[in-house]
């Protein structure tokens, strides 16, 4: 029997698209809430808890993409209170970058006497100190987008992940660029010569993400029959500033050479296209991954040749359906069919420009 992930993968890139979508939320939404639920009414005799409190640290509140994922995750709590009658304490916080705040921030949800903590570590590699906080206080953590080391979340029963496999991510997207070259060689090669020189934004040189994105979206390029050249590359640590910056730069050092910029994300995308706009270029492609609102935006305009999508609704539904099941004292719904019984990953599709 397929798992409820699987299911939900296979019926997203579907024929039926929208529709299809639109049930998987639904099938999704239901069997979340509905296991919960019956985990709601504990054991003959036990008084029902009333109210769960739940910790958030972002690492960041300015990136778009997580900025997102808090929205979707209020909106959850709002449901579930709605649904239930179970106050929902949702005490969100941003790191600033800092893992020495972050450090400060579960501290201090350990004091607020939090249920259960939600964390988008800073440093990935520096999640261990945390770990000790939370075990110690015996308090779950759902870990989201920035997956600690495996010994890490090896530590202990009661940590989870949740994300969307990087590779799957770079694996889209390079086939995005793939697909245009077959329909439409001439539209990458400006030039004519033969070959699509290209410039790399990258995020973090840290993040898992970016390492895996650079390396795999590349790859499927390769893979795909584009021939490809390297032009430049830099980290942009996911900004759109930074991004935009390094692209008036080297937009003024290869003139008329840039023919496609891949992006880790749609921000830095975003960033690139701020510098082409204010140079008069608007032939150069580029694409991005997230789907951020503002990415979808620039997809729709035609600015953006495509971007990928993990299903936000059911990103952080997954974030907050752990987190509740935990806060509660109860196991998590096997509906979410968790791999290694601590991950999960969000399924994701292709948005292109029309």
């Amino acid at each position: 029997m397929w798992s409820l992930r699987k299911c939900c993968t296979r019926l997203s890139k579907g024929r039926n698209g929208e529709c299809a979508r639109r049930m998987v939320r639904s099938i999704l939404a239901g069997v979340l809430l509905a296991g919960i639920l019956t985990g709601c009414k504990g054991m003959e005799g036990e008084e029902e808890k009333t109210s769960i409190r739940i910790g958030v640290s972002l690492y960041r509140g300015d990136d778009t993409f997580i900025n997102n994922i808090r929205g979707e995750l209020e909106t959850c709590a709002k449901d579930y209170e709605q649904r239930h009658g179970v106050k929902v304490t949702l005490d969100i916080q941003d790191a600033k970058g800092s893992q020495n705040i972050q450090n400060n921030q579960v501290e201090r949800f350990i004091s607020l006497g939090c249920d259960v903590m939600c964390i988008n570590p800073v440093d990935r590699t520096a999640a261990s100190a945390m770990i000790d906080k939370a075990m110690t206080a015996g308090i779950p953590v759902v870990f989201f987008n920035r997956q600690p080391v495996e010994e890490d979340m090896d530590r202990w029963d009661q940590l989870y992940y949740v994300g969307a496999v990087a590779r799957e991510s770079a694996v889209l997207q390079g086939n995005i660029v793939v697909d245009k070259y077959r329909k439409e060689p001439e539209s990458l090669d400006l030039n004519g010569d033969g070959v699509v020189s290209y410039v790399l934004l990258e995020g973090e040189s840290s993040h898992q993400d970016s390492l895996i994105r650079t390396e795999w979206s590349i790859q499927t390029l390769k893979d795909g029959g584009v021939p490809i050249e390297k032009i430049t590359g830099g980290i942009a640590n996911w900004e759109r500033s930074q991004a935009s910056a390094l692209m008036e730069q080297w937009l003024d050092q290869y003139p008329r050479k840039i023919e496609l910029v891949v992006c880790n994300n749609d921000d830095m995308a975003l960033g690139a296209i701020d510098a082409l706009e204010r140079a008069g270029i608007d032939e150069i492609k580029l694409v991005g991954i997230d789907a951020t609102t503002p990415g979808q935006e620039a997809v729709r305009a035609g600015k953006l040749l495509g971007t990928v999508s993990a299903d936000k609704e059911q990103y952080a539904g997954a974030i907050f359906s752990i987190a509740a099941a935990k806060a509660l004292g109860e196991p998590v719904p096997e509906e979410l069919s968790l791999e290694e019984d601590k991950y999960y990953w969000s399924p994701q599709e292709i948005m292109v420009s029309p």
